[in-house]
């Protein structure tokens, strides 16, 4: 009975505390019986235990109990088959929330050799939107588990690819997670790519992404370490633009402030 599955889950992470506590008497006992369970119920035919063994899963991530071993070598060898191109479009859904939900709790090494290269495949995933959006949702914690380095060389380009999709929610997404993007380059990127990029988004045809846009605006520019340099006004008309950076601050510029600062101190959090 799913029901049975499903509750079994539940207890699952409970347990797993309770036999770290007691390591010495049951030392291999998670690794040997709960974690097959765990990683088996994340292909059972039932959305809800699916369900079940993928919150329980991630609690035992979080909680530091499943062995670096068994994250290699069981839990992403499984989240990269269901999320592979020929998989059922209801498992790779849920495998790509998975694995986003699951990169701010792996090591760096882990997110970059294992799931990073399948995590860009996805942003292109022309099939289904559902699993594009996912990826756009959840760029900047991507960005954050990689690091600067697989940020600019891997990332930005597909992050470019989202902005400009066909899809009106994907540039939403975009725009609404753009500072914790930002806050993962460097300075000359922010400068050279992401605020025109920015500016598309800003100037965009539909009017809740242009909204999204505007939200995120001070907190892109808290992520710039020198709010006077990041070069950015707004005009008139009530679009951004880029100013030379020999040109005069005029009335309309986006003058620092210790909102900026303070906000700046909240971008390190992300």
């Amino acid at each position: 009975e799913p029901t049975v599955r499903t509750e079994l889950m539940e207890q699952i992470p409970p347990i797993a505390v309770f036999l770290q506590e007691s390591r010495p008497k049951f030392p291999t006992a998670f690794f040997e019986y709960l974690m097959p369970i765990v990683v088996r119920y994340l292909t059972d035919v039932n959305n809800q235990v699916r369900k079940a063994g993928q919150e329980a899963l991630l609690i035992l991530l979080e909680q530091d109990l499943v062995a670096q071993s068994d994250i290699e070598n069981k839990v992403c060898p499984i989240l990269l088959d269901l999320s592979a191109p020929d998989s059922d479009d209801e498992y790779k859904v849920e495998a790509v929330n998975i694995i986003c939900k699951m990169a701010s709790m792996l090591s760096r090494t882990t997110v970059e050799h294992m799931l990073l290269p399948r995590f860009c495949e996805l942003c292109s995933d022309g099939k289904l939107f559902q699993v594009r959006k996912i990826c756009a949702a959840n760029f900047g914690d991507i960005c954050n588990a990689v690091g600067q380095e697989a940020t600019e060389r891997l990332l930005i380009p597909k992050f470019f690819e989202l902005c400009s999709d066909s899809v009106w929610g994907m540039r939403k997404a975009c725009a609404e997670c753009f500072m914790a993007v930002s806050y993962t380059t460097s300075p000359e990127v922010r400068r050279s790519k992401l605020s025109p990029l920015f500016i598309s988004l800003i100037s965009d045809t539909c009017r809740w992404v242009r909204q999204a846009a505007f939200q995120s605006l001070g907190p892109f520019i808290s992520t710039f370490a020198n709010p006077s340099s990041a070069g950015l006004y707004i005009r008139e008309d009530g679009t951004l633009s880029i100013r030379p950076s020999a040109q005069d601050v005029n009335s309309n510029s986006c003058q620092p402030s210790n909102n900026i600062t303070v906000m700046s101190s909240s971008a390190n959090a992300v």
